[in-house]
């Protein structure tokens, strides 16, 4: 938030960066589909500007805190991202670092408004090293992909990301 208010002598206004006590920017994962990622896939981004667009591969875990607009002492950061492949015409996104890669664990999980399937949430951990050499570390990803065909299908690689260190 930004908190201005007139100088006493009326010379102007002074702003400031402001978060009331206790202020949180906790959304659900409706919100985050329905209102966010749906904005940002068609088109209004100045609108979901306070969620920057970053590409998770170019960053390791540990300096995705510092890429942040939202100021928090949560362990838990928010991001917009379009899924690269990792071949022109194949189906499996690139997710490796130059430290590490994030792995897909679970199942899709349905996001789901009344009985609506909106989106699907995608659940991945980051390891370090490669191969049968990769440790686990506490970093992982929320992953959510818009599935309501309302949303322009021609940004369909657009994900929004809940990134958070356990």
């Amino acid at each position: 938030f930004q908190l201005c208010v007139l100088s006493p002598r009326y010379t102007g206004m002074a702003c400031k960066n402001y978060q009331p006590v206790g202020f949180r920017f906790h959304p659900t994962d409706k919100e985050l589909i329905d209102h966010y990622l749906r904005l940002k896939i068609n088109g209004f981004e100045e609108k979901v500007s306070i969620i920057p667009e970053v590409d998770i591969c170019k960053w390791e875990p540990s300096d995705l805190p510092g890429l942040s607009v939202i100021e928090t002492n949560d362990n838990e950061w928010y991001f917009f991202c379009r899924n690269d492949r990792r071949y022109p015409n194949g189906g499996r996104v690139r997710r490796a670092t130059k430290g590490g890669y994030w792995k897909a664990t679970g199942n899709d999980r349905r996001i789901k408004f009344g009985r609506k399937e909106i989106g699907r949430k995608k659940i991945l951990v980051f390891h370090t090293g490669r191969g049968s050499k990769a440790k686990r570390t506490g970093w992982k990803i929320h992953e959510y992909h818009a599935t309501d065909r309302t949303v322009d299908s021609t940004h369909a690689a657009q994900v929004m990301l809940n990134v958070y260190r356990s």
